[in-house]
């Protein structure tokens, strides 16, 4: 009795401190919280609690040439697909209903299927959920290009954990990855488009970390264009204090169809080589922006109302 208690104390106290930078970083109890009972911010959390994304932004401000949004999409299993978006008042039901009849349920996030900080809807959807589930996490997952703009809105709305996609830290990388972005009533293209993208994805990045928030990077592995930068992306957040790196396989599609996607084999080395720097996630389902229910074992077609 006494090892497996010792077991659990040493399980929980690898959450409560972490090595950022080469310094020690001690979380406060709700930043745990929101780390145990994340299935993507816990490897441990994904068999026992879940999480219920709201499809409520399907515009989007940059257009990365992996990338092709479905919002009537049944078959697929991937992010930027949902079977329908709904409004606020409708992801509230939603949220509602899924809590109900899965109590784990412990993370309502927006993930899509467009960029969330370009919708208007996103903001009114988290005022809703933060008036009605003030104790479940929130969660959103964006470019990063408009974060800076709108960080103090997603911590007045108790956005708690957040995860951003950076493709590149080198704007000539990014340049290849990116077919345009729009800022601020203006189209950017090539490495312009890069830099103005990036600048923002960092500063955002640091803001979100000042507020507390516990924060996820996604990076694209796309072979042939970001493969050897890819543990540069790692060392850099880990340096900033994010808490966990996903390195997540390309989906060959639109421009980049003609690549091939990496191996699980080049995935792993790949995961191992940023675990140097970072923390990383290594259980990710590259989950659909309508997902409900545990990782892999989603139950969203239980819950849409027709």
């Amino acid at each position: 009795m006494c090892a497996v208690r010792e077991k659990s104390k040493m399980a929980e106290n690898e959450y409560k401190v972490a090595e950022v930078a080469g310094k020690k970083v001690q979380w406060d109890p709700e930043q745990l919280r929101k780390i145990r009972e994340h299935p993507c911010f816990s490897e441990k959390a994904c068999h026992a609690f879940g999480r219920c994304h709201v499809p409520v932004a399907p515009k989007c401000n940059i257009q990365c040439n992996y990338c092709i949004r479905d919002f009537d999409c049944v078959n697929e299993s991937r992010p930027g697909v949902t079977s329908k978006v709904l409004n606020p008042q409708e992801a509230v039901t939603l949220v509602r209903d899924a809590i109900q009849k899965f109590p784990y349920i412990k993370v309502i996030g927006i993930a899509g299927p467009g960029e969330p900080l370009a919708n208007e809807e996103t903001f009114e959807t988290l005022r809703l959920l933060k008036e009605e589930f003030p104790n479940v996490i929130k969660c959103l997952s964006t470019n990063g290009l408009l974060l800076p703009d709108k960080i103090d809105l997603l911590h007045k709305y108790d956005v708690g954990n957040l995860t951003v996609t950076l493709n590149a830290i080198d704007p000539e990388i990014g340049a290849k990855i990116y077919q345009f972005i729009d800022y601020k009533g203006k189209r950017y293209e090539g490495v312009e488009g890069a830099k103005v993208l990036l600048k923002n994805q960092l500063e955002g990045i640091r803001m979100a970390i000042e507020r507390k928030m516990i924060v996820k990077i996604n990076t694209v592995y796309i072979p042939g264009i970001n493969e050897d930068h890819i543990p540069e992306i790692a060392k850099k957040v880990g340096e900033m204090g994010v808490y966990n790196f996903n390195v997540i396989p390309l989906i060959a599609q639109y421009r980049f169809s003609h690549i091939t996607p990496p191996t699980p084999e080049m995935k792993v080395k790949m995961q191992d080589e940023c675990a140097k720097y970072v923390r990383q996630m290594r259980h990710c389902q590259r989950c659909r922006a309508d997902a409900v229910g545990r990782l892999g074992q989603d139950v969203q077609s239980c819950l849409y109302h027709e």
